[in-house]
């Protein structure tokens, strides 16, 4: 039995014990009795500096009110691509104990363990509806779509990258279903996919049953299709024309997003639903496609910003793992600003608590943070372990460790990550106590890692 076989099963009867355990899984007296809908809504590629509460040029009002009412979390972290992260969110656990360090592409077969508990498996076993509107990307065949992972309901595309309006992935291959079925439909993947959460929405009108809705755009990730409508206020402001449809792109998703939630305003439920919204991953930097849509779209010569954090996609430098992300809901965690580093496999914890269970499955290595939502303070150091397909770093505050593996000479890197967000001074040979501890500390860590990615060829990747 190989070692990632091992802690499939592992976890598989551990999580047993939190659908079998049902006398642990109790309401906490602290939280409101009637439990809010959950809407999670993820950006695909957006930037640091892509939203406008950040100082960007870009138009996001809709999103700005949201932060600027809510709770922003400045430091949230994510994984280097989109399938680690997606797979760390629904899971609590860092995507790389999986196999999944890397974007699930081609004709890979690679696909989310089905034995663990999700997010949604664990929505559910709280009363909740559960869908999916959007991208999945943990599984590139209907048979390993959102639906075998406790989505009750799925709509959007299975694969990463896809036409915007022929919805098919680059190499051709079918990937917009709805359902576990593919599906052939006119229109914008941004307006699709909002027109379905709100039906979806209007649909639940007369229940009191809540819903948990994850809305996973494809903006703003190419290839890029836009209207001239959400291109022409940028003409004057950008004078590259890649970086005018990246912000037409995110223009888009912002207003769509508005008719959501006007339409949930419409129905009194806006009140009532706590909305997350982050990003997968920081931005890429351009776009130069070879053999993709049979050469219909690109390059893009500029596309994300991720300023004044380092880098872009794929490294583990902060403006590709540090990502915009906040908590909205009304008349609570009102006008907060959360400087506590959180990951992204927090997130499961702290839904799990928000929504009425005083214990979380046990699968999980993420940590609630809801105790900082309500003001309290981090009572330990966190540790973020983030492991791409070209680096791995980790996080105990204020450090960061990046390595970066070769077989000749691997480079360690350190970077105070408080006082040097940019990560312009690495500091590994004037702190070697240091650098020596966190890399004692990342090595354990990457032993827990599947096989699939562990095996003797890793320095290859």
């Amino acid at each position: 039995m190989n070692n990632v076989v091992f802690k499939i099963l592992v976890s598989f009867f551990i999580g047993l014990c939190f659908w079998g355990c049902d006398k642990k899984i109790k309401s906490s007296n602290s939280l409101p009795k009637e439990q809010p809908n959950i809407l999670l809504v993820i950006a695909d590629d957006a930037g640091w500096n892509d939203v406008g509460y950040h100082g960007s040029k870009i138009k996001t009002p809709v999103l700005d009110s949201l932060a600027n009412n809510g709770a922003k979390l400045e430091r949230f972290y994510v994984a280097p691509t989109c399938s680690p992260s997606r797979a760390a969110l629904l899971t609590g656990i860092p995507a790389s104990r999986l196999g999944i360090v890397a974007p699930i592409a081609g004709k890979s077969k690679i696909a989310l363990p089905d034995s663990l508990v999700t997010l949604p498996k664990a929505m559910k076993k709280l009363g909740y509806r559960t869908a999916l509107f959007g991208k999945w990307h943990l599984g590139l065949t209907p048979e390993n779509g959102p639906q075998a992972y406790g989505f009750d309901t799925s709509y959007g595309f299975l694969h990463g990258q896809i036409d915007q309006y022929t919805h098919e992935y680059k190499n051709g291959d079918p990937s917009w279903h709805k359902n576990g079925k593919f599906l052939k439909e006119d229109g914008h993947v941004t307006d699709l996919l909002t027109d379905a959460a709100i039906a979806y929405f209007n649909q639940e009108t007369k229940t009191e049953t809540p819903s948990f809705v994850t809305l996973a755009y494809s903006a703003p990730h190419f290839p890029l299709q836009e209207e001239e409508r959400y291109k022409r206020p940028y003409r004057t402001i950008f004078t590259d024309s890649s970086r005018v449809d990246y912000a037409a792109a995110m223009t888009h998703l912002d207003i769509a997003f508005g008719r959501l939630l006007n339409s949930l305003k419409r129905s009194g439920k806006l009140d009532n639903t706590l909305i997350l919204f982050m990003s997968d991953n920081g931005a890429m930097k351009n776009w130069y496609p070879k053999d993709q849509y049979q050469g219909k779209h690109g390059p893009n010569t500029t596309l994300g910003d991720n300023t004044p954090l380092k880098d872009y996609k794929t490294t583990n430098y902060e403006g590709a793992i540090r990502v915009p992300a906040f908590v909205y809901w009304k008349n609570h965690f009102n006008g907060k600003t959360l400087d506590d580093f959180i990951g992204v496999i927090d997130v499961l914890p702290t839904l799990v608590e928000l929504t009425g269970a005083s214990v979380k499955p046990n699968t999980i290595e993420g940590s609630s943070f809801l105790n900082l939502l309500n003001g309290a303070s981090q009572t330990k150091i966190p540790q973020l372990y983030i492991r791409g397909h070209l680096q791995e770093s980790i996080i105990i505050p204020p450090y960061k460790l990046i390595r970066t593996r070769s077989k000749k000479d691997t480079l360690l890197e350190l970077y105070n990550v408080v006082v040097d967000p940019e990560e312009a001074f690495n500091l590994a040979a004037s702190k070697p106590i240091v650098t020596n501890q966190l890399h004692k500390q990342l090595i354990s860590e990457f032993a827990k890692d599947a096989a699939t990615v562990n095996g003797p060829e890793i320095f290859d990747k």
